[in-house]
Order: C-alpha cells, then structure tokens, then sequence
C-alpha cells in the first residue's frame, strides 16, 4: 500500500468510526424495535417531555416539524423564535405553549433562563445556521441543526467548538436515518448481502421557478446541491461506509440564468472512496430526479423516490421491499432526546455535517477548476 493509499484507508476508518457506527445499537436489530425500546426506558418514571423550541417558522416547520412534534413521544413544542411576534403569538394559540415562550431572533439570549425549552431546533436559512446555533448553544441548549449543517467547513467548526464549550449536544437533521429503507440500505452496506456496494448512483433534484433565500449565496450557500444533492452525498456515505476521498465536479450550462445569477442550475459530480468504490451522482433545479442506486456483487438495491418525507419506495435484486411508513421528523427528535436522557451519543452528529460540508467545498471547488480531481479535507 503506497503513502496515499494508506493515508486514504486510514482517514476512511476514522471517519467511519466516528460518524457511521455511532448508531449502531439503534440501527443493528431493527430501528423502530430499538428506539422504541430505549424511549420505554427513557420515559421510566413519569418524566416530564423534553421542551423543543423551533427557530424558524417557516414552510418546513409549518408543514413538517410542528406536525412531528404532536407525534413525539419524548418532546413537547415548548416556544418559537421567529421574525415576527405576531407569527410566534399565532403559533402559541395553535401548539398550547405560552406566550411568553415566543422571541425574536435578537433575543436568542433570553432562553438561557427558561426552563421550558431544552432543544432548540434550528431552521432558519443555511448561512444563519453558524450565528443561530452558536446563539442558542451560548444560552445553554441543546441544538438540532437544519441540512445543511452550514455554508462552509469553518462555520462548521465553530458550531462544534461552541456546543463544545456549551456542553450541549449537537446533531444534524438528517431525518432519512430514521426511514426504514434507508435503514436496509444501511443494513446491505454493514452486512454485505449483496457482497461490498461499489457501483454507486443518485440523483436529486426538483423544478426551482421563483426568486427566494435558496439561490441567493449569502443565504443558501449554494444551490441545489447544498439544498438536495446533499441527500445524495449522505446516502452515498453510509452505502459505501467511508468518506470519499477525492471528488470531480462540473456545472452545466444555466438554461435560465437570469434566475440562477448567484448559484448552481444543475451540477454533476463523482465521488471516489477508498477500495474503487465510486458515485456518479447529479442535482439541479430544472429538472426531476429523486433516486439511489447502489450495486454489489452479489446484488443490488434501488430507492426511487429515495428522499422524500413520505412514500419511498425500494426494489433489490430480489424483488421489492415493504415498509411502513414512519414519521420521519418525529423519530429524529425523539431519538435526539433520548441522547439528551440516557447520555449516549446521537447517532448524526456535528462531525457528520462538517464532513458532508468539505465533500462540497470539494465538488465547488472541482467545477470552478473546470472538472480538476480534487481531495476532500480530512478534518
């Protein structure tokens, strides 16, 4: 094994270490069995809900996280951080939490003495998440942070520092961790069924058509793979179990660059992993797409659609799979508080969302390079 090789394998095991197997309990003989199992335990005694505080509300939250909240079994929607009061006041009326749990972004500080709230989940735009979950780890909360976790490696590494210094918990809503099939294609990668998954493949993307924060840089980071390829790079990660170590990356022409002036319209990229496994992998906003694909020797597994909030579907070389549907946000909050209760670590941490964020510095950095092979940082 030559120095590159070596120094590639022996980063490729430090990062599998850290981020893939931090779930192993929960995922090893069944998701929903495990997790529904420690949140009996959790709950031994009659202890309060834990209070979630949601900083943000916008599409995602209106449509998507105050409806998981009513389906935890661990948390409570406790308070609102918002722009505007009225919108927050609105909220309270709706969810049952006081009045006096409602703030304005200015006033992230004042949580620091309110009992109420433990978590607070933050879903304001990408280049705010670095100020807010600093904000909110300062006050003394435990922070959940919206995909993804920033725009750039070293806002990464400051949110880190400062849940760190904090000593509260930090992870990443990477909500797919929680599905049922992405659990079997985590299940296929650790236990090679179908061999070791080296032909990888995926694509996300969606019809983008109107002037918001996501294709503006200074809020979005980037286009659509800060918003969606993402979920490619994720899935990619855990079927190949490993960081890649290289990537190449180019920009296709923008059909409509009047709109895409500050951002991506469609990006390509590939990633390499150690032991020749590869992803050929895509994101734009002016076209569908919503698939993974991972081959193996013996075998191979398709989710398509892959990313959704609801209605995966999965095929494998020996036929379809059936799952039932699961509430994906509201799994992701309950095991991120039972972290908070029994002590363990959460299984998609801080570390897991800064290495995401230097595979794409990595694939920017390649398409800016005209298509250069360009290493991912190690951290």
């Amino acid at each position: 094994m030559n120095a590159r090789n070596s120094h590639d394998s022996a980063y490729s095991r430090r990062a599998f270490v850290r981020n893939m197997t931090l779930g192993a309990a929960f995922l090893g003989s069944g998701a929903a069995g495990s997790l529904a199992a420690e949140l009996a335990e959790a709950t031994k005694g009659g202890e309060r809900k834990v209070g979630v505080a949601l900083m943000g509300l916008g599409l995602y939250s209106r449509g998507e996280l105050g409806p998981a909240l009513r389906k935890t079994k661990l948390c409570r929607f406790a308070g609102a951080i918002t722009r505007s009061r009225e919108k927050g006041l609105s909220w309270s009326r709706q969810y049952g939490f006081p009045e006096k749990n409602v703030w304005k972004y200015d006033a992230v500080h004042e949580i620091a003495g309110n009992p109420d709230i433990d978590i607070v989940y933050v879903v304001t735009p990408n280049g705010l998440h670095a100020r807010d979950a600093i904000r909110v780890a300062e006050a003394g909360k435990h922070v959940i942070c919206e995909k993804p976790m920033a725009n750039s490696v070293a806002d990464c590494d400051a949110m880190i520092a400062a849940c760190r210094r904090a000593n509260v918990k930090l992870s990443i809503s990477y909500r797919l961790k929680f599905d049922p099939n992405h659990i079997e294609l985590d299940r296929l990668a650790r236990e090679k069924d179908f061999g070791s998954l080296t032909k990888l493949s995926g694509e996300d993307s969606w019809y983008f058509r109107q002037k918001a924060w996501r294709i503006e840089r200074a809020l979005s980071g980037g286009g659509p793979l800060m918003d969606v390829g993402i979920y490619v790079i994720q899935a990619a990660c855990r079927a190949a179990m490993a960081q890649p170590v290289a990537v190449t990356a180019r920009e296709l022409p923008k059909t409509r660059p009047e709109l895409f002036n500050e951002v991506e319209e469609t990006i390509e990229w590939t990633m390499e992993f150690p032991g020749g496994v590869t992803c050929e992998a895509s994101s734009s906003y002016n076209r569908g797409g919503n698939f993974f694909f991972a081959q193996g020797e013996k075998g191979w597994i398709r989710l398509d659609p892959a990313y959704g909030y609801r209605g995966l579907a999965t095929r494998t070389s020996r036929g379809p799979l059936e799952f039932a549907p699961v509430p994906q946000q509201a799994l992701q909050m309950d095991d991120f508080t039972s972290c908070i209760l029994t002590g363990r670590e959460t299984p998609i941490p801080g570390e897991m969302g800064r290495d995401h964020m230097a595979i794409i510095e990595a694939i920017y950095k390649s398409a800016a390079q005209g298509g250069r092979r360009t290493e991912v940082a190690t951290a």
